[in-house]
């Protein structure tokens, strides 16, 4: 990131905001019919300040850049939004660090500072690519112990050898909203007192975006992970509803 990106970001940052108040996923029994639960996943841990929302078993890495807005320090609590559709079954829909209580009253997206602004469109966005059903939040202080742990695991596929007893083992305890081989932990790194909370992604594998939430005053508030549009998804099914044979 430097002052010339800082200066395109500026002309553009109205563009990368989202369209869909986010929280309401978090504060409305239901959206076009569809009803909503929340489940609280206990606390991410932010020793830095710095996030990295990425796709734990494929993208987290010593490599991946942070977000360069900074955030509180510390442990935040974690929700999810679960949409419960008779035709998708229990999705993630959205996923929220909690920073305040404070409303958000704007949505911007969250970008690591070297992205190509150029040629930004209403309603594109950049976020995180998922190629391994699974999303994350962390900081970047937190990865170097993570691969500390998984290089002395040494095992084969990290995620067979390793990760999916700890999801079994989530069901287990919190079956309400997962499917038997679980969908969602929240990890303390061993040896460590942080905390990632590793999650199911919508609909699978694809890109999703991340924004900060800012309150009236202009502070964040929050930190948004937008799984499921679902007022988008359920007006494209009711156009192609009702597109007829030529």
């Amino acid at each position: 990131m430097n002052e010339s990106w800082m200066q395109k970001w500026d002309k553009v940052k109205e563009i990368l905001t989202s369209p869909v108040d986010i929280e309401s996923y978090f504060t409305s029994a239901e959206i076009m019919n569809q009803k909503l639960e929340i489940m609280e996943i206990g606390n991410v841990s932010l020793p830095s300040g710095k996030v990295i929302v990425r796709d734990p078993l494929v993208y987290l890495n010593a490599d991946e850049k942070p977000y360069f807005v900074d955030v509180p320090k510390g442990d935040f609590p974690v929700m999810i939004a679960v949409v419960q559709s008779e035709e998708w079954g229990d999705r993630y829909a959205a996923v929220k660090v909690e920073f305040t209580k404070e409303k958000p009253v704007l949505y911007q997206e969250a970008l690591i500072g070297i992205e190509n602004l150029e040629g930004i469109n209403e309603g594109e966005y950049f976020g995180f690519a998922v190629d391994a059903g699974l999303g994350c939040i962390t900081d970047p202080e937190v990865i170097p112990f993570v691969e500390r742990f998984l290089s002395e695991l040494n095992v084969n596929n990290v995620y067979d050898d390793y990760f999916a007893e700890l999801f079994v083992q989530s069901y287990k305890e919190n079956p309400k909203h997962q499917r038997e081989l679980g969908d969602w932990i929240n990890w303390k790194v061993p040896h460590t007192d942080y905390h990632i909370p590793i999650f199911a992604s919508g609909f699978g594998d694809g890109l999703y975006p991340v924004y900060f939430a800012y309150d009236s005053h202009g502070k964040i508030s929050g930190l948004y992970i937008h799984f499921i549009d679902i007022e988008l998804m359920l007006s494209e099914d009711e156009d192609d509803d009702s597109e007829q044979p030529g």
